[in-house]
């Protein structure tokens, strides 16, 4: 199987729309929204670092999703077919995928961790640094799955509309681009039961020096869950029409 992570790492990472998408904007956003969108004072330092985590978290959403929107292309041009002639089983094969996908948001997550440094001064005890960073990395676990169940599923074209979509929308539903205490009341509690809220929330709470709830870690869960059971349905539904 490590061979096949190696493959598709390598086809991942010469992606444009992974450096666009997954890198360079949720950068640029976290640069505009700190840099123009606060001013000096009391509170600052809060506002950049909430802003840094959500950011860090669309970063690291966008690198996810964008890790399954070539499989339809790979179904039309049979490459899922040659697999299911290899020795991987299905569930190998999500797994390296998966794996792939944990490896390849990494740049997103780090590029806007270190512009916090650099351009806002964020300073966390090294243990916050470290939790942080693992919570943010393990926590795409989910969308991971879910752009694979859509890679799976759907053609080339399809797949990255509907993964970009899916990340726009959660992002905007999470409270990624803005606060969910903004939100009118029904939507809310809807967001609150999101996967991105709850992926944001663990690390903002270690951010600020709290516990991360068992609720967020209950529902990020229960999404990990159905999400998984997505991508291999997708799987299978991609065996079928291969």
């Amino acid at each position: 199987m490590l061979g096949y992570v190696r493959l598709e790492l390598a086809r991942v990472l010469r992606d444009v729309t992974f450096l666009v998408f997954g890198v360079a904007m949720p950068t640029v956003m976290y640069l505009i929204f700190t840099t123009l969108g606060l001013a000096p004072g009391d509170g600052r330092q809060e506002v950049a670092l909430f802003i840094m985590v959500s950011m860090a978290a669309y970063g690291g959403m966008g690198s996810a999703f964008n890790n399954g929107t070539g499989l339809g292309e790979d179904r039309a041009t049979g490459w899922l077919r040659q697999l299911r002639l290899t020795p991987l089983s299905p569930t190998a094969v999500l797994a390296g995928k998966t794996v792939t996908g944990m490896v390849v948001v990494v740049p997103g997550i780090a590029a806007v961790l270190l512009a916090g440094v650099l351009i806002n001064d964020v300073t966390l005890r090294p243990a916050q640094w470290v939790a942080i960073v693992a919570l943010l990395w393990l926590g795409t676990i989910p969308f991971t799955l879910f752009g694979l169940g859509n890679g799976y599923r759907l053609t080339g074209q399809s797949a990255g509309l509907a993964n970009l979509a899916a990340t726009m929308g959660l992002a905007v539903a999470g409270g990624l681009w803005l606060p969910i205490e903004r939100f009118p009341g029904w939507l809310k509690a809807i967001a609150q039961w999101t996967p991105t809220h709850n992926y944001a929330d663990i690390a903002r709470h270690v951010a600020f020096g709290q516990s991360p709830t068992l609720r967020s870690a209950l529902i990020l869960l229960g999404w990990l869950l159905v999400l998984g059971m997505y991508a291999r349905y997708g799987y299978r539904y991609a065996g079928r029409r291969a």
